[in-house]
């Protein structure tokens, strides 16, 4: 048997890196679309991304394989912009964050609404969403921990409860803008968002009630 040369290697790495980009760009494609993740099937997938039951089992290991890794690098993204955070920057800074993040929030609404959808029923999908908030939620204990080391965040803020409503409920409260408001709403949706988040935790008054 002939040795794969290094050529033969990086053409079929390039050929298997597109056929995951055409299956899960189909997918995101159906999504967009408005049609439930649920009622997609991997035969659906198959036929509009024209590939084989063969070659996809052999990049996926199920449909909800698809869908995870379609937000893998979305939620790489997210974090990236929360890491960036700084707090110093003031409330008004805040609500620019928020609306970036609502941003891309809508762009990739179709993948996003079938991630809570699948989270419901399937593991995979629901400890993958767990995992993604559970991101989120210990990048903002982190920074409220750090602020109140600072002494710029109130001692008497239980930054572990304070991090887990925001992050968590704040989820819940993006998704739903999202689903009724057009877009026009958006900055404002940000600035009040961000101003809960800064006044009721990062600058709440100490001892206030």
């Amino acid at each position: 048997m002939r040795p794969v040369t290094r050529r033969q290697a990086d053409h079929h790495a390039a050929r298997s890196a597109a056929t995951r980009a055409q299956v899960m760009s189909t997918l995101e494609r159906l999504l967009d679309s408005g049609e439930s993740f649920s009622e997609i099937s991997v035969q659906r997938i198959l036929e509009e991304a024209g590939v084989s039951r063969a070659t996809f089992y052999a990049h996926f290991q199920s449909k909800s394989d698809v869908l995870v890794r379609l937000t893998d690098e979305l939620r790489e993204s997210l974090l990236t912009l929360a890491r960036q955070w700084d707090p110093g920057a003031g409330a008004e800074r805040f609500a620019r964050f928020f609306e970036e993040v609502i941003k891309i929030h809508r762009a990739h609404q179709g993948v996003l609404t079938a991630v809570r959808e699948a989270a419901s029923y399937d593991s995979a999908v629901g400890d993958f969403y767990t995992a993604d908030l559970e991101g989120f939620d210990e990048a903002v204990l982190r920074t409220l921990l750090s602020e109140q080391a600072t002494g710029a965040t109130p001692a008497d803020l239980d930054a572990v409860a304070a991090s887990r409503i925001i992050v968590w409920g704040g989820a819940q409260a993006i998704a739903h803008h999202i689903r009724v408001d057009d877009g026009s709403g958006d900055a404002v949706f940000a600035r009040e968002l961000a101003r809960i988040w800064w006044h009721g935790a990062y600058r709440r008054p100490a001892g206030a009630w």
